[in-house]
């Protein structure tokens, strides 16, 4: 019983982070369950639950499984769009793509396994390190699936409250941190239940933890302040991903539809997503590049257009180029955080990637510190594909003041992930990266979600996914520097390192000093 439901909390952990279905019913909706949108108390109520199962477990061998379980249904059901890529489009086997899937969700799942196992091995008799104890164990999973193997944090536990009331500690922490206030709640919670003078201290710091965020926006509203409006134009093209490479189809429509659209466009910037000019500048017919030289060569009109750049001698870059007036030379900036097998294939994988029908290649890696690209006084940072993932690189931008960005711009191709919830998720990662660094996002997808997103992470205008469309708004520049953006900057993410693995030694030494004593429960 334990274990089945430790999966079913799984799966609610999965949907608290984008809710996956639709309920025409007001309460539900008023509930926060809205088709692609986070629900912080469902993510509570998830990781509590789990809480409770450790909090009873006698076995540490039924505390990892128990905990393996949960993770491994809360990240399929998270990450299992990568299915669509690896058989729809690369032509896998299902049963090759079923495993693949989860044995890259177990294998992260372990990480989640240990930290559960940990918890109940040390066990508790003094109350007050039971629920850092835990915090740290799962700021620490969370911490090396976010780093190992160049990192994938996607769906990490923090990313649910980017609208609930702990939101206000983005700015400060990040998204790591919150992860580890969050279970810092929940086991406070369930250890609550006990009776003893633990439980009025408990209750005490639990509702200060709630109630900081609101206290400190009060006190200070804001890091940032404006730096001007820019009206951007953002082009959705939908290509589809089946025919996006394809010269007899997607290439000629990609070509025809983009060059429409970038001639017509009448804002002070245009962007279009990765890849929107599906071919390396040498192999676009005749005239094609110059004419969009000539096109943003003179005016007041800028553009940032994804595209391939390189060549075999030298090598082949996934980039965005930034085209405008009196320009010396073009702009570029290449993609530094590469996909693994989508655009780099690590060593002893090759006969996998092989067995796919996909464009996939060893790209070349960009710099860790490009510049911006500047434009009519704002500092546009841009990113690509899942690159918004990595706030901690993001935040590497902000340690030069002269060169801080004002904007961010992510260019993606979600295209290869099907009609699923990886284009919601997408938007909340985005939507987290405003609130850590107070600043707005523009985002330029081929099928979706195109957004522009405020800095206090409200969606201002969005196009409808699976659309081939134009947005055309204005977002706002800001300056300043958050909290979070500050110190990440110049030490990293090892502050948070550091604090949890002090505060397992602590508890541990705490639990053996318990275990010495008459427990106060």
């Amino acid at each position: 019983m334990q274990l089945a439901i430790a999966l079913i909390a799984g799966l609610a952990h999965a949907a608290s982070l984008a809710w996956p279905l639709s309920f025409p019913i007001t309460l539900l909706q008023w509930l926060g369950l809205r088709p692609g949108q986070p629900v912080w108390w469902l993510q509570l109520l998830s990781l509590g639950v789990l809480a409770h199962l450790l909090q009873g477990c006698r076995s540490w061998r039924l505390a990892a499984l128990s905990g393996w379980l949960f993770a491994v249904a809360w990240l399929t059901a998270t990450v299992g769009w990568t299915y669509v890529s690896m058989h729809t489009y690369g032509g896998l086997p299902v049963l090759l793509s079923v495993l693949a899937v989860i044995a890259f969700t177990g294998l992260m799942a372990l990480f989640y396994a240990v930290a559960s196992g940990l918890f109940v091995a040390v066990g508790f008799s003094n109350e007050r390190w039971a629920a850092p104890f835990f915090a740290a164990l799962w700021l620490l999973a969370e911490l090396v699936r976010g780093s190992w193997l160049t990192g994938f944090g996607w769906g990490a536990a923090g990313y649910a409250h980017v609208d609930g009331p702990l939101a206000g500690y983005a700015p400060w922490l990040g998204v790591y941190g919150l992860c580890g206030v969050v279970a810092w709640l929940v086991m406070t919670v369930v250890r609550m239940r006990c009776a003893g003078p633990w439980r009025a201290g408990g209750t005490l710091a639990l509702l200060a933890v709630l109630v900081l965020p609101q206290v400190l926006s009060l006190a200070m509203p804001g890091f940032s302040a404006s730096s001007g409006l820019l009206g951007v134009t953002v082009l959705q093209g939908n290509i589809p991903q089946d025919e996006k490479f394809e010269a007899g189809s997607g290439i000629p429509q990609a070509l025809q539809w983009y060059a429409e659209q970038l001639s017509s466009s009448r804002t002070a910037l245009v962007i279009a997503p990765e890849t929107a000019i599906p071919l390396l500048p040498q192999q676009l017919p005749p005239d094609y590049w110059e004419a969009l030289q000539r096109r943003f060569g003179s005016g007041q009109q800028a553009a940032l257009l994804g595209i391939p750049l390189g060549d075999y001698q030298q090598g082949y870059t996934n980039s965005v180029i930034g085209l405008q007036p009196g320009q010396a030379s073009t702009w570029r900036y290449d993609k530094q955080h590469l996909v693994p097998f989508g655009e780099f294939i690590p060593t002893f994988f090759k006969w996998f990637t092989s067995l796919m029908n996909m464009p996939l290649g060893d790209f070349n890696r960009g710099g860790s510190r490009q510049l911006p690209f500047a434009w009519q006084g704002q500092r546009l940072a841009t990113n690509i594909c899942y690159e918004d993932l990595f706030g901690e690189e993001l935040a590497s931008q902000f340690a030069d003041p002269a060169l801080m960005p004002t904007l961010f711009v992510n260019v993606s191709n979600l295209a290869w992930f099907g009609k699923g919830l990886a284009m919601d998720q997408h938007l909340q990662i985005a939507r987290m990266r405003a609130l850590e660094f107070e600043r707005a996002f523009v985002l330029a997808t081929n099928t979706g979600t195109t957004a522009i997103v405020d800095h206090h992470a409200k969606v201002v205008s969005a196009i409808d996914r699976d659309t081939r469309a134009v947005l055309v708004g204005e977002v706002e520049g800001r300056t300043g520097v958050t909290p979070y953006a500050w110190w990440v900057a110049r030490l990293g993410l090892w502050p948070l390192w550091l604090l949890a693995l002090a505060l397992v030694w602590r508890a541990t030494r705490g639990a053996r000093a318990g275990d010495s004593r008459p427990s106060t429960a």
